[in-house]
């Protein structure tokens, strides 16, 4: 069977990768899911994966195929790297930073956008998540504000309209993951994480980090003390972990929040715990469709080519 679409977004995660196509009305005609993300290719085996995802796909207007990749792709690691774009930056400017990729394929032509990186002392990077800020921003014309993205490496950004004038990192999913399972508080971690505890551990740890995010180190060490001292489940222990690193997080940038709502861009579930705790000190945090932003910021990118 053959698919034919005027062109193809593809989100390509370290994970997974993702691809939809697009049809000539802007709608989505098909969408292919593959669990070959950039942490399981070597370099030459990236076009083979890509051929694979989008076999039997055909261009409505003939020739190639024009495929636009946002994410891992790119990285230094990856298929073939895009130096990134210096923020401040207007991200309207990606598709003119891209790379694009040999390929045996002669059926496809891909494009991989940039990332955002920041220097001048306050060195960062962004990979996948410009896009996504990107389609926000073509979502919600005018929008200027702070905007939150919860995930194993959470982005912070500072958003005006299209243009990205700062962000900063806060790498608290992986913080989670490598105390729970490499550090002397995993003894306390052992068993059903999930029981009926964990949301009070988690109110308490949100709490703490909130009101202490500068104690984050000695605050760490009560998961431990807590099990040993006051009989404190499993499910309470990775509860309190949880949102005492969320709240830390939430709290060091505490003084970007405003008034208005704040963007939330990542899985649902992580979204409603950081909804959760800007709740607590008073502020709204409002979870957006993370395939819905992609997928805009892929089409907005292709539709500012130069």
């Amino acid at each position: 069977m053959t698919d034919i679409v005027d062109w193809i977004a593809v989100d390509w995660g370290t994970s997974n990768l993702r691809a939809w196509g697009i049809a000539s009305d802007g709608s989505v005609a098909l969408e292919r899911n593959s669990a070959k993300g950039m942490g399981k290719l070597a370099r030459d085996e990236f076009p083979a994966a890509l051929s694979e995802l989008l076999a039997g796909v055909t261009p409505a207007h003939g020739g190639t195929l024009d495929v636009l990749i946002c994410g891992m792709a790119g990285a230094r690691q990856g298929w073939l790297e895009a130096p990134y774009l210096e923020a401040p930056t207007d991200l309207r400017g990606l598709l003119d930073g891209a790379v694009r990729p040999d390929i045996v394929d002669g059926r496809i032509a891909p494009a991989i956008l940039p990332g955002v990186c920041q220097k001048a002392g306050a060195d960062n990077v962004m990979r996948g998540e410009e896009t996504q800020l990107l389609g926000l921003a073509a979502l919600r014309p005018g929008f200027s504000g702070v905007v939150c993205m919860p995930g194993t490496h959470s982005k912070w950004a500072q958003l005006s309209g299209t243009r990205i004038e700062r962000f900063s990192t806060a790498m608290t999913g992986e913080m989670f993951e490598v105390l729970r399972t490499h550090s002397v508080l995993r003894h306390s971690l052992t068993g059903d994480l999930d029981g009926p505890g964990r949301a009070e551990g988690f109110a308490a740890g949100a709490a703490a980090g909130l009101e202490r995010p500068e104690q984050l180190l000695g605050t760490l060490f009560q998961v431990r003390a807590g099990s040993l001292l006051s009989g404190r489940q499993p499910d309470w222990c990775a509860g309190y972990l949880s949102g005492l690193l969320i709240g830390t997080e939430i709290g060091s940038n505490r003084h970007l929040i405003g008034g208005q709502a704040v963007p939330l861009i990542g899985s649902p579930a992580l979204c409603a715990l950081y909804a959760q705790v800007l709740a607590m000190i008073g502020a709204s945090g409002e979870p957006q469709d993370a395939t819905q932003i992609v997928l805009a910021g892929l089409k907005a990118a292709r539709s500012f080519a130069a």
